[in-house]
């Protein structure tokens, strides 16, 4: 089975990386952009019976920084 995770810093918080890439895409001349969120995307292999409850637990321990990070997370096959 395999799991997405997709952590992005919450709204709010300072996204210093993001608004990098917003100044530089208004410099390559893409001016309509009006703002950026970076994020990253984790793809979990997993051992059959692995749980949803699991891969949260994952993302509460070590995954994602739950003070100022949200994520989602998406099963498949």
């Amino acid at each position: 089975m395999r799991a997405t995770v997709t952590v992005m810093l919450k709204q709010g918080v300072l996204d210093p990386q993001g608004e990098a890439v917003r100044h530089a895409l208004g410099a390559l001349g893409f001016e309509g952009v009006q703002g950026v969120r970076q994020g990253k995307v984790i793809e979990l292999d997993l051992a059959d019976g692995t749980t949803e409850a699991d891969v949260t637990a994952m993302c509460e321990k070590l995954l994602a920084n739950t003070v100022i990070e949200s994520y989602r997370v998406e099963l498949g096959k």
